[in-house]
């Protein structure tokens, strides 16, 4: 299998209408979630549209966070000053994660490995990125993951 041959993780997923999936079925138990709902309380109702397009954008998928919303400093600006705690991540991170699997978004290893491994680095950092005082850079290009070491196993 030549490195041609692999899909990107968007389009593993479902592409665009996957992850929409996910995030609206996500968010509609964020918003009820007591540790992280009040961070949520006064979101735009568009709001898992949005994380649905940079999701995609991540993964492999059309560019339309960084043309139609701004990109990492829009994204960046929705965390600054937030401080968000550890066990706020956690819980964001494990509601996702059950999320994907309600959504019925791959859940080959492979997948859920590197859907995962990005889900923990961009939790990290925006828990990093959110506490008082930091600097975080103010530009950078949106993240691009890949499958990692493990691509998709194709018989």
């Amino acid at each position: 299998m030549t490195d041609k041959d692999v899909p990107t993780l968007y389009e593993w997923a479902g592409g665009t209408e996957a992850f929409e999936r996910l995030t609206t079925t996500f968010y509609r138990t964020v918003v009820k979630d007591d540790l992280i709902g009040p961070l949520f309380a006064h979101m735009d109702p568009d709001h898992p549209k949005y994380v649905a397009m940079w999701l995609s954008e991540v993964f492999g998928g059309p560019d339309r966070y960084t043309h139609e919303r701004g990109g990492y400093s829009h994204m960046l600006a929705h965390h600054l000053g937030r401080a968000i705690s550890e066990p706020q991540r956690r819980r964001w991170v494990n509601l996702l994660m059950d999320a994907a699997g309600e959504v019925g978004l791959p859940d080959d290893p492979e997948f859920r490995a590197a859907f995962a491994g990005y889900i923990e680095w961009g939790t990290r950092l925006a828990v990093h990125n959110s506490q008082p005082g930091a600097t975080p850079p103010p530009e950078a290009p949106v993240p691009h993951w890949g499958w990692g070491v493990a691509p998709p196993y194709q018989p």
